[in-house]
């Protein structure tokens, strides 16, 4: 089993410590290794907990483009893969997750995207844990405690959000949310409101005989939007932005 507890060292922001084992056994001076058993041999591993504001970039890169990948070992990585012209978004989130990463992003050749993965962590195996209960990505029926902060908002519309933009004053935004249920959209639409108080509605397009789920952000939620995840965006994405406020 594991404990979640929250710590906060003297002079230091809160963390979390993760143990693998009982409560009683979970040691707070323990933070920075865990055990594992492999091949019936106890393996000690870095316990490299999340900040709250790493938190909150995984979850707008999960419920975006984001990936864990299960490393067999009861951890997971998270995989992070851009165009070229993200270039910027891809360094932004290496900065942001530095400490967990073990190689700097590189550029594939091929198709010249910028990638890069954090270490197999065994807090990530957490979250493939809740994202992906049978394998497949999905929403979280806690997803209102984990999408709390407008970081993680704009890292899910830089990751999967687009403009919709005509002159005379009309634009909106869509977060493509064609992944998910019906069902699970609609908790996205609580907690967008419940979270950040901004409105928005569900629509399905069609194309090709498919129906796709998005969330539209339209008159009535667009500028709570817009002032909550502005701070964040990054230059590279202001053509997802207003003209008048990129």
């Amino acid at each position: 089993m594991y404990i979640v507890r929250d710590l906060e060292p003297q002079g230091s922001s809160k963390i979390r410590l993760i143990c693998w084992k009982s409560v009683e056994s979970c040691d707070p001076t323990d933070i920075g290794f865990l055990h594992r058993q492999s091949a019936g041999k106890s393996v000690i591993i870095k316990a490299m907990s999340l900040s709250q504001t790493q938190e909150q970039i995984v979850a707008g890169l999960l419920l975006g483009d984001g990936y864990l990948e299960f490393d067999k070992f009861k951890a997971s990585r998270l995989q992070i893969k851009q165009a070229k012209c993200k270039r910027d978004y891809v360094f932004w989130l290496y900065s942001q997750l530095a400490e967990k990463v073990k190689t700097p992003p590189k550029q594939r050749l091929d198709t010249m995207q910028w990638y890069f993965s954090t270490r197999s962590l065994r807090e990530l195996e957490l979250w493939r844990q809740i994202f992906y209960p049978k394998g497949k990505k999905v929403v979280p029926k806690n997803i209102t405690e984990l999408l709390c902060e407008p970081i993680a908002l704009a890292v899910w519309f830089m990751d999967d959000g687009t403009l919709d933009y005509r002159i005379r004053s009309h634009y909106s935004f869509t977060l493509s949310t064609d992944a998910f249920t019906v069902n699970e959209v609609r908790l996205l639409q609580y907690t967008l409101l419940k979270n950040f108080g901004i409105e928005s509605s569900i629509q399905t397009p069609s194309s090709r005989g498919k129906k796709y789920t998005k969330l539209y952000i339209g008159k009535s939620g667009r500028e709570k939007f817009l002032e909550t995840i502005k701070p964040y965006m990054l230059k590279c994405f202001a053509y997802k932005l207003p003209p008048n406020v990129a």
